[in-house]
C-alpha cells in the first residue's frame, strides 16, 4: 500500500514537472526552433523571462554571444531615452551684436524629410547676423567600426557627421511623362531627374545603351554622382553622400539660409555655447528609428548622448561610459561598437537583452515601449506577427546569416514575458527562420 502511494506521488511529481514552463518551452524551442532544417547547422540562443513573477522560465545558449544586428538598437534608444530629454537638441548657439556662433548637437532630423517643421532653419533665417559654426566637438569617422566599405552607396549606410542635413543623403528622382505612346506602346517622351536637394556637385551621365532601370552610383571618395537613366515612369534612390565633416551640409544649406556660413577653428569657439534650439519630440525620431530599423537615426541618437554627457561627439567613448554606468550590471560582458548594429563586431548574448528590455520597462514604462516598438503586422514586423498586434512588440535584426527578435509578449492569461531569440552563422532563409521563432512565440502565448 505505502509501495502504490509512493509511485503515485512520484508520477504526480513527474507529472508536474512535464508541465512546467521550462519543460513546455524546452519542447516547443527544440520542435519550432531548434531541431528544425532551417537551423540544424546554426548557432541558436534563447532566454524566456516572466516579467510578472521576475523568474526564468527557460535558457539555452543564452549566455552565449550572438551578432546581434539590428537588436544593438535598443542599447541606443535606452541612452536616448535616459539622457536626451523630451525634445531633442537641434543646435546650440551663442551671439553678441553681429554674429551668432552655432556648435552642432548631432541632430539627424535636421532637414529630414520625415519632419517639416524646422525650427533651426526658422531661427537661421530669422536674423540677417553673420554665421559662424565650429566642429571642434566632432571626435568620431563618419563611418562606423567594421561597416562593409562596399555599401557605402546604399541609403542604410549613411555617413554620421556632426551637422545632418537631409538625412546625409541625396534624393534622386527619375519622372518619366507618360502622357504619349508610340505606335510600339513604349513610353517615349522626355525623362525629368532631379534631385533634393539640388546640387552644385559633378553629375554625370552614363552614355551605356539599353539601361533598363534608372540608377545613381556616387563615386566612392567623391561628391560625383553617375546617372543610368532607366525606364521605369517613376524611381527614387537615396545616395549617401561624403560629409567632409560640416562642409558639406554648409554647401547644401547656405542657399536656403540666405547669406553664407563660415566654418572656424578658433578663438570665439572656446567660449560657451549656453543657448539651444530644440527641434523634434525625442519619440518622434525613436518610433521610426526602430519601426523601420533606421541606422541613421541610431547612429546619431549615440552621438547626441556622447554631446550630451561628454560634450563632444565619440561613438567609442560614449558606449565605453555607458559600459561603465547605466548597463555595468549585465549578465554577460557585450563587445558593443556602434550605435545600429550595422557592424558584425558587435556581439551580445540574449541575457544582456532581456535584462536591458527589464530594465527599460521599468524605468520607461510599457505604455510609452509599445508606441516605440513596432508591433505585430507592422514596421519590420509588416510581414510577421499579424496576428500578434497588441500583444507583441519587438525589434527585429538581420544580417547576412544573421537573425535577431527580442521583446515583450503578452499572454492570453495576461503575463507578460520578455525574451531574445538570437540567431548567428545560419545558411538558409531569414523569412523561413522569423516564421519558425513566430510559431514559437504564438505557442508561448497561447499556453500562458
Amino acid at each position: 500500500m505505502r509501495f502504490t502511494y509512493f509511485v503515485s506521488v512520484l508520477v504526480g511529481l513527474l507529472f508536474i514537472a512535464g508541465c512546467s514552463p521550462s519543460a513546455f518551452i524546452s519542447r516547443e524551442a527544440k520542435s519550432n526552433i531548434l531541431h528544425t532544417t532551417e537551423l540544424e547547422n546554426a548557432h541558436v540562443g534563447i532566454a524566456v523571462y516572466d516579467a510578472s513573477t521576475n523568474k526564468s522560465l527557460y535558457q539555452y545558449q543564452s549566455n552565449k554571444y550572438f551578432i546581434p544586428a539590428s537588436n544593438t538598437k535598443l542599447f541606443s534608444c535606452y541612452a536616448a531615452l535616459k539622457y536626451l530629454g523630451d525634445s531633442i537638441t537641434g543646435i546650440y548657439y551663442r551671439e553678441d551684436d553681429t554674429a551668432i556662433y552655432l556648435l552642432p548637437s548631432g541632430d539627424p532630423t535636421f532637414l529630414h524629410s520625415d519632419y517639416s517643421r524646422q525650427p533651426v532653419m526658422n531661427f537661421l533665417k530669422s536674423s540677417n547676423k553673420k554665421l559662424y559654426i565650429t566642429d571642434k566637438n566632432w571626435r568620431d569617422n563618419p563611418l562606423g567600426f567594421g561597416w562593409s566599405w562596399d555599401d557605402y552607396n546604399s541609403d542604410y549606410m549613411a555617413e554620421r557627421s556632426a551637422l545632418p542635413v537631409f538625412g546625409n543623403v541625396i534624393r534622386w528622382t527619375q519622372e518619366r511623362d507618360t502622357t504619349q505612346k508610340n505606335i510600339g506602346g513604349e513610353f517615349n517622351n522626355p525623362v525629368s531627374i532631379y534631385s533634393i536637394p539640388e546640387l552644385n556637385w559633378k553629375v554625370r551621365f552614363s552614355t551605356e545603351p539599353n539601361n533598363s532601370m534608372f540608377y545613381v552610383r556616387r563615386k566612392k571618395e567623391e561628391n560625383e554622382f553617375m546617372i543610368s537613366e532607366g525606364k521605369e515612369q517613376k524611381k527614387t534612390q537615396d545616395v549617401p553622400f561624403i560629409t567632409n565633416g560640416v562642409q558639406s551640409a554648409i554647401e547644401l544649406i547656405q542657399d536656403s539660409v540666405g547669406r553664407p556660413i563660415n566654418l572656424i577653428t578658433t578663438g570665439v569657439i572656446n567660449k560657451p555655447f549656453s543657448s539651444s534650439i530644440k527641434s523634434q519630440p525625442l519619440d518622434s525620431l525613436l518610433a521610426p528609428m526602430m519601426h523601420r530599423s533606421d541606422n541613421f537615426f541610431a547612429e546619431q541618437c549615440l552621438l547626441m548622448v556622447s554631446q550630451q554627457l561628454l560634450g563632444y561627439m565619440s561613438s567609442a567613448k560614449v558606449i565605453d561610459t555607458l559600459l561603465k554606468s547605466d548597463f555595468r550590471e549585465l549578465p554577460e560582458i557585450p563587445r558593443w561598437v556602434d550605435g545600429s548594429g550595422l557592424s558584425r563586431y558587435n556581439l551580445f548574448s540574449p541575457e544582456d537583452f532581456v535584462w536591458l528590455l527589464n530594465k527599460m520597462k521599468a524605468e520607461f514604462g510599457m505604455e510609452r515601449l509599445k508606441h516605440i516598438l513596432p508591433t505585430g503586422g507592422t514596421g519590420t514586423l509588416s510581414n510577421f506577427f499579424r496576428d500578434g498586434n497588441g500583444f507583441l512588440f519587438a525589434k527585429t535584426g538581420t544580417l547576412s546569416g544573421q537573425v535577431a527578435l527580442s521583446g515583450f509578449l503578452y499572454t492570453k492569461k495576461n503575463k507578460l514575458l520578455i525574451f531574445s531569440i538570437l540567431v548567428s552563422n545560419h545558411n538558409g532563409s531569414a523569412a523561413a527562420i522569423r516564421k519558425r521563432t513566430e510559431a514559437f512565440l504564438q505557442k508561448l502565448r497561447d499556453q500562458y
